[in-house]
């Protein structure tokens, strides 16, 4: 059996444990303290990454032809049913159906009108628009008061689709780029006896909006026309289509 060590060597050894047992905890809280400040350091790296980021995409969007208004609303809910397809001009019997007027008026010899509702003409004009099809339309094209300015044609669709082939002399205007196109589009408006809206027929609603979007512009509502056909019904009846940007010359189809 081992003798008991004496007091003053048991005090010495405790003290030499107490040592180690601190060093290594003071070397623990700098460990520690070490690794927040790096938490720090990578997070407040990665703010300034973040807001470089923005600031740039701010930027680039600002400068950009394309750029989005960020006080836009680019998804309205109109809470309108869909938009269907216009229909052409239908004899029946004594009647003809006409899509602008969304009536069955009666034809030489017939006695009786019968109306028939259209839910899109109907909605235009309880918004203050005028729908009107492509006869109108093309009558409205080919009045001497187009070339004095005094007729105006507004294409709703975007850069490419107006490049492919719209009316010829039509302005466009773009709805989701307002400050874009308005610049250009809205004396003309303001200037014009009548204004005829058109985008790609069918379903697509962006000419009525742009009506709309001219109209509370400052455009009287009177002077507003919606053509429901749009460029479809136009372009495959071989009527006139300018090909590229606007007063281009570059036009096909039927001659004026």
């Amino acid at each position: 059996m081992r003798a008991p060590l004496p007091r003053g060597e048991l005090s010495r050894r405790g003290r030499i444990f107490l040592w180690i047992l601190c060093f290594f905890e003071a070397n623990r809280g700098v460990e520690l303290r070490l690794v927040q400040r790096e938490f720090k350091r990578v997070v407040f790296e990665a703010l300034i990454v973040a807001a470089l980021g923005l600031a740039f995409a701010l930027v680039a969007n600002a400068i950009s032809p394309r750029g989005l208004s960020l006080t836009r609303n680019y998804f309205p809910k109109s809470g309108r049913a869909p938009v269907n397809p216009p229909l052409a001009p239908t004899n029946k019997g004594n009647h003809t159906f006409s899509p602008a007027n969304g009536q069955v008026s009666a034809s030489a010899g017939a006695t009786a009108t019968v109306a028939v509702r259209d839910p899109v003409a109907e909605r235009l004009r309880a918004e203050g628009l005028q729908p009107i099809d492509r006869k109108e339309t093309d009558q409205l094209f080919r009045d001497p008061l187009y070339e004095q300015g005094l007729i105006v044609f507004v294409d709703a669709r975007n850069d490419e689709h107006y490049e492919q082939g719209h009316i010829p002399g039509a302005y466009q205007f773009d709805r989701y780029y307002p400050e874009k196109h308005l610049p250009g589009v809205l004396p003309a408006c303001l200037n014009a006896m009548k204004v005829v809206v058109y985008c790609t027929g069918g379903n697509c609603e962006d000419s009525e909006f742009a009506a709309l979007a001219l109209k509370d512009a400052g455009v009287a509502p009177e002077h507003l026309f919606v053509y429901l056909g749009g460029i479809t019904d136009w372009a495959t009846n071989g009527l006139q289509v300018e090909i590229g940007t606007y007063k281009s010359g570059n036009v096909r189809g039927e001659k004026r």
